[in-house]
């Protein structure tokens, strides 16, 4: 089976906490392959075309303040079958409601401050790691 490519950024209220090691960690004992990755502070320009389908949204000006509000770690990670099982991983959105288990519902702290992001898709993974990762190639 061919391993897919993915997007997946751990987000500032982790970073703050000092997760990202542990993580990274439960992503590479759940079969992902870390390719690319570094620590950012998303300038507001960025983070507006990586939210841009949300810009309509009640929620876009909350979400782009959070996300800019301190450093995140952006990967680009490969596993077979990679965003069904970074999704599976990373779990629901809402982390009151996420899997026993899952990042979120281990790490999260609300429906904003829920410590990860995983791409829904290969078409949303492909767009998200050209916005983090266009000067990388990744093969």
């Amino acid at each position: 089976m061919a391993n897919e490519i993915t997007f997946c950024m751990i987000k500032p209220d982790a970073t703050c906490r000092d997760l990202v090691g542990t993580i990274l960690q439960k992503l590479e004992k759940s079969g992902f392959k870390l390719l690319r990755a570094h620590l950012i502070k998303i300038p507001m320009k960025l983070c507006r075309e990586f939210y841009k389908e949300h810009q309509s949204k009640s929620f876009f000006s909350s979400l782009t303040n959070f996300i800019t509000s301190g450093p995140v770690f952006v990967m680009a990670l490969s596993a077979p079958k990679g965003v069904t099982l970074l999704r599976k991983i990373v779990g629901h959105t809402d982390p009151a409601k996420a899997e026993s288990g899952t990042i979120r519902a281990l790490y999260g702290e609300s429906i904003e401050k829920n410590s990860i992001h995983a791409s829904d898709s290969l078409a949303s993974a492909a767009r998200e790691l050209a916005i983090f990762f266009k000067d990388l190639s990744i093969e």
